[in-house]
Order: C-alpha cells, then structure tokens, then sequence
C-alpha cells in the first residue's frame, strides 16, 4: 500500500449528473439503451409506452426478463458500479454501467425503476430536482416511487419475474410548450430508430417489440431477398480482426424498386446518410452509415454516387475498447491492425454502387445478360471527362440512317444537333439540383405513364421491322437490350406492327 497522502474528492451529484445529461443522446437511442439491458436481462418482450399523460409526459419500458433483486437493482441504479474493463457475458450490450442511468437522465428528470425476481418487488428512484435541492450534494437514491407514479407500477402485476422502468418530468424529450402532436412525431422517430437498431434481433424471433401496443417490424437496411440486391460473401477479417465479421452489399438502383420499398428502403435518414457501414455488436446495430474514417486524404465522405453501399459489419463485445465504442453505442473507429482490409472491401462496393448508380443497375446484372447499348459514352482525357451520344444506340443509329437515305445534308444536320445536345448537357445544373434536393433527377421515362414509354418503343419497333427487315421478335429482343428499355420487359414483349 503506498504511503501517499490522499484526500477523497467525490463529485457533486448534482453537478456531475447535470453534466452527464448533455452526453448527446437522443430520444430513440436513449430508449434503445435502456432496451439492452432488457435484452441483456433474458427478455423476450419488451413493451415501451410514450403517454401524452396530460401533458405531464411519461415513458415506461416494461420487460419480462430475469429481474432484479433488491441487492442488484440498488447496484444497477449506482453510476459507474461496473468497469468497462471487467469481463462481460459475451451476449451482454453493454459495457461502461452508466447506459440506464445517463439515457434516461438525457430525457427528464425522473428515473425510477421497479423489478421483480421470485415474485418480491423492488423500487427505486433517482430524482433530479431533489439532487438539486440538497444541502450536501450527495448522491441520494430514493426508495419507492413518487407518489404520482404510485398507480403505473401495477403494470408488473401478474409478473413473476421483470423489470418497469419509468420516465417522468420529460423537460427534455418533452420540453414546455411541447404539444401532444409533438409527441407523436417523436413516437414515429423512434419507432423507426428501434426497428433499424434491432431489426436482426426481431426478425428471427429473439424479441418482442411493442411500442405504443403496436409491435415493432424489422427494418432490412441491405434488402438480402431481393434479387437486383449484390452482397458478398460474408468473411471473417483477418487475424488481428479478433472475430469481427463483413459482408457488403449494393442496394438495387431506384428503378428496380416500387416507390414505397424505395422511400422505406432509405431508412430514417434517407439513402446518403446510411450508405456505408453498419456496425453491430451481439446483433444489435450500433452505427448506421458512414465510412468509419476509411480513404486516403481527409477519408470518404457520403456522397450520391455512394448511396447504395451498405456494409455489414459485426464486432465481439470483447472488442470493444480496439473499436472505440463510446458510451452511447453511438461511434466506432476500426483498429489500425484492420484498416487496409476494411478499405479494400470498401473501395470494392463503392466502385461497385457507382456503376449501378451511374446505369441503373445494368452493369451489375446476374448470369450471362448480355450488356445493354447505352445512350451515352463517356470518355476521360487531360481536358477532363465528356459525354457523348452513341452513334450505335439504335434510336440514334435509326435517325442516322434516315437522314443518310434522305441526302442533301441531313446526315450532318443531325450530327451537328447531336454535339450541340452534347456540349450543353447541363451538368452543373443537374449536379447542383441533385446536391440541395438529396435526390436523383427523373431519367429512363421515371413517373412517366406507360402509354409514353410505349409511344417511343413502338416508333423504334415499327423502324426497326419495316425499315430494316428485321423479324418483330429479333427486334423485341434488341430493344430489351437497349436503354431505357431494358426496364419495361412487359411493354416491350407486347409490341406488334398491329398495336
């Protein structure tokens, strides 16, 4: 023992739980946290209620899990009981023992937590303003509920075993003046942040999730079952990875999507802010986007060619301290050790995004699809990149032929009309619309009716037939193979000269 002299310097309560309220956290990701210990306590179900209460806003979180004693919960209730160096269950989410108290600090200003184990009931409460007003700043955990609260803790009735947490005095998820509709438009946030943060946990049936008596449905943010999906094959990193998964996939260009799987698709946040990466720990997600710092220079940022990558990233909670996982579950920064790898499985699905982003998804097709003729070429030289027609795209090459037959100049009338079409092409615009509007400008006849994209196609079917001799089903099977056409297979197989 050192013969250091020492004075013992505790901190205000007061002073450190105000400050550990502006932690960051938001109501979805403080809910998710109180969630895992719920997860981490056994439970198959857990019921969260967000209640207007008239206007005096409460949040329960009601769990059928192992429950707590008096001894546990009075531990669980103390900041900081446990060291984020102890050893955990492997299946444990959390890690730093302050999940329960700073989430529902961030929130209001009344925590109180009742569990039952074996059928005996425990109840305890942190209260803020009673901290506040306290002459010697201790730390002083109250036993019962409020006096208000008395009536909700007869939800745990018919519980042998569970936990009821409970929040109150929501001065920040529900600050003065807040309306009942501001209260359920947080309440959708949320549901879409729980059905993102444990949609693999809820799709195979581990949980149970009920908010607001409406059970929570899992959000696939990588849309496996589709067939225009790509993904790699799921492979361990390597040794210095200590048991860390991934698998990258590339989400299918809008126009292989319905408008409401596109919409849903995006995710909370919409399509560039979830591109990247999507870490998970013990299944429960963790990071929902981002390229982890990754790229050469200042690193990759989420830009619109990008937004159809998603990599899936699973870490042991072992690892946790070479992740950087801070104590939102909010961040995660790969070790050095895994950073070249990570990078190239990256680099791979971005080059990947792009060039289904840049042609509908055409170039990443499945089996032995023979290529569709593009519109447009584009070609990089020292003077910078250029966009030309195609000359062999068949609706070009049709009026090339025409004007040709026609003589007296048409050829380069339409030639010249093709490169002044090709030296005004509007880049900057589209570039600018697509940078302030977040979304991707209308092409291959996107919203218009089919009786448009029918007109266009019988036009060339007609010319190619009768024109060129060619055999309506060649000619069907050539424009499959042509943009934009190659994306209304039904239309096209319902040409005739007849129609």
């Amino acid at each position: 023992m050192s013969s250091e002299r020492t004075r013992s310097a505790p901190p205000r309560a007061t002073a450190l739980v105000e400050s550990l309220r502006g932690l960051g956290y938001t109501a979805g990701s403080a809910l998710a946290d109180v969630i895992d210990n719920s997860i981490a306590a056994g439970a198959s179900t857990v019921r969260v209620d967000i209640e207007w209460n008239d206007g005096n806003g409460r949040v329960t979180i009601l769990d059928d899990g192992r429950g707590m004693d008096d001894a546990t919960l009075e531990s669980a209730m103390r900041l900081g009981d446990r060291s984020p160096l102890d050893d955990r269950d492997p299946t444990d989410l959390g890690r730093f023992g302050l999940g329960l108290k700073t989430a529902s600090f961030s929130q209001g200003r009344r925590l109180t937590v009742a569990s039952k184990k074996s059928g005996i009931r425990s109840v305890l409460r942190w209260d803020l303003d009673y901290l506040l007003n306290s002459e010697d700043g201790g730390w002083h955990l109250l036993e019962g509920a409020d006096p208000s609260s008395e009536d909700v803790l007869g939800r745990l009735e018919g519980f042998e075993t569970g936990t009821l947490v409970i929040w109150e005095v929501l001065d920040r998820m529900l600050p003065k003046g807040g309306t009942k509709q501001d209260l359920l438009d947080l309440s959708d946030g949320i549901q879409w942040h729980l059905e993102m943060v444990f949609h693999r946990l809820l799709e195979d049936g581990r949980l149970q999730l009920v908010l607001n008596k409406r059970p929570v449905k899992p959000w696939d943010p990588f849309l496996a079952n589709h067939t225009a999906t790509w993904s790699s094959p799921e492979t361990p990193l390597q040794k210095a990875g200590r048991g860390a998964r991934v698998q990258a996939f590339v989400l299918p260009h809008k126009d292989h999507l319905k408008d409401k799987e596109y919409k849903i698709a995006g995710g909370p946040d919409g399509w560039n802010a979830h591109q990247g990466f999507f870490v998970y720990r013990n299944d429960r997600l963790l990071l929902s986007g981002g390229w982890l710092g990754l790229g050469k220079g200042r690193g990759w940022n989420r830009e619109e060619p990008y937004r159809l990558a998603r990599i899936r990233l699973d870490i042991p909670n072992s690892a946790d301290a070479d992740w950087k996982i801070d104590i939102r579950k909010s961040t995660a920064r790969p070790p050095p050790s895994v950073r070249e790898e990570l990078t190239h499985i990256a680099r791979d699905a971005r080059d990947r995004a792009r060039s289904v982003f840049a042609y509908r998804g055409t170039p990443a097709g499945h089996g032995a699809r023979e290529p569709v003729s593009q519109a447009w070429e584009t070609s990089k030289s020292r003077s910078g990149t250029r966009y030309r027609i195609s000359p062999n795209h068949p609706a070009v090459a049709a009026v090339l032929e025409a004007a040709d037959k026609a003589g007296n100049g048409m050829r380069a009338d339409v030639l010249a009309m093709l490169r002044v079409i090709e030296e005004t092409v509007p880049v900057q615009r589209i570039w600018l619309d697509t940078a302030e509007d977040k979304e991707t400008p209308r092409t291959g006849f996107g919203g218009e009716p089919p009786k448009e994209v029918m007109t266009v196609a019988r036009t060339l079917f007609i010319s190619m037939v009768r024109r060129k001799g060619m055999a309506p089903e060649l000619a069907r099977a050539s424009l499959l193979r042509t943009e934009p056409f190659d994306q209304y297979p039904e239309l096209i197989a319902a040409l005739t000269e007849d129609n």
